[in-house]
């Protein structure tokens, strides 16, 4: 990819492309949908090779930096197949231009629930051959390893609502379209259901006393006032906060001032409902009081049925 020359003075100015990636079914369009309504100029399956040509005309546009807020192009398995590595040298000659801020995004979900979203649209997955859904998404999940390595951020979409994909989304994109902004995501989950995909660390909190186990309690989440004083209240449960507000206001400033956009952390207990959830909701108070400006969040309660 030629390299443009970054006009003088315009060093605030440095444009955004978001490349959307992953695997079909995951989420792509809704994806590349919440950039276009952030005020990108979105691009499906775009050949690789016209990614150069489409960045030059969005640079050399008559229009201000201010009027768009950058380019999004949604690629998948196809321009794998269809195009062969050129779709990976377009992606490093991506990251390799200087005056454009690069954002790749790869989405993705389990099998059974791509499999399951396959049956119920009634769509035939790209590459399957006789029907043989899970051996293509498999298949399809091997040839873009190298892709998801080289992303960003990694959204895992499994157990997403509709509701949960558009705002997930609508902050992703967003929080692009804001250069020096972290955002923070905080996900609560139960270790039953799975391990989420998309998260940079992960904290085990079943070793405090869960109450499940209390009859007063089971039916309640970490939403509910006597769950958050069973959990936060015990000794274990302000040390372990304690430890870990201490780590994030740590981590937190550092990233930002490294340049990271994105930092997922994962809270699991056994069920996802309880332990988890206060824990969740707990840090993210602490955030939003000491966050400042400069950081955006997002929180999910993955295993919730309800959430409020």
């Amino acid at each position: 990819m030629s390299q443009t020359t970054t006009p003088t003075g315009a060093a605030d100015n440095r444009r955004r492309i978001a490349v959307v990636t992953g695997l079909s079914g995951a989420g792509k369009s809704n994806a590349l949908q919440a950039f276009e309504d952030a005020g990108y100029y979105c691009i499906d399956n775009l050949p690789p090779k016209m990614i150069p040509g489409v960045l030059e005309t969005a640079w050399q546009s008559t229009g201000s930096p201010e009027s768009f807020a950058g380019v999004g192009i949604g690629m998948d398995i196809r321009g794998r197949r269809y195009f062969g590595q050129e779709l990976e040298k377009a992606l490093e000659a991506v990251v390799g231009e200087d005056v454009w801020e690069h954002q790749i995004v790869f989405v993705e979900a389990d099998d059974a629930t791509l499999v399951r979203r396959y049956k119920e649209s009634r769509r035939p997955h790209p590459t399957a051959r006789d029907g043989d859904v899970i051996g293509a998404i498999r298949a399809e999940r091997r040839d873009l390893a190298e892709l998801r390595e080289k992303a960003d951020v990694v959204v895992d979409t499994t157990g997403y609502s509709a509701l949960d994909t558009r705002l997930r989304f609508k902050k992703l994109a967003e929080s692009g379209a804001r250069s020096g902004s972290l955002t923070v995501s905080l996900i609560s989950f139960g270790f039953k259901h799975g391990t989420p995909l998309d998260v940079d660390m992960l904290l085990d909190a079943r070793f405090l006393q869960n109450p499940h186990y209390e009859p007063d309690l089971k039916p309640l989440t970490g939403h509910d006032e006597p769950v958050r004083e069973f959990v936060l209240s015990s000794k274990d449960g302000s040390e372990f906060l304690a430890r870990l507000k201490e780590l994030l206001s740590f981590l937190v400033p550092r990233y930002a001032a490294e340049g990271k956009t994105y930092f997922t952390l994962g809270i699991g207990c056994t069920g996802g409902r309880h332990r988890s959830v206060a824990i969740v909701e707990d840090l993210a108070a602490h955030l939003r009081e000491t966050g400042g400006p400069a950081v955006e969040l997002y929180v999910r309660h993955r295993d919730l049925e309800d959430e409020r």
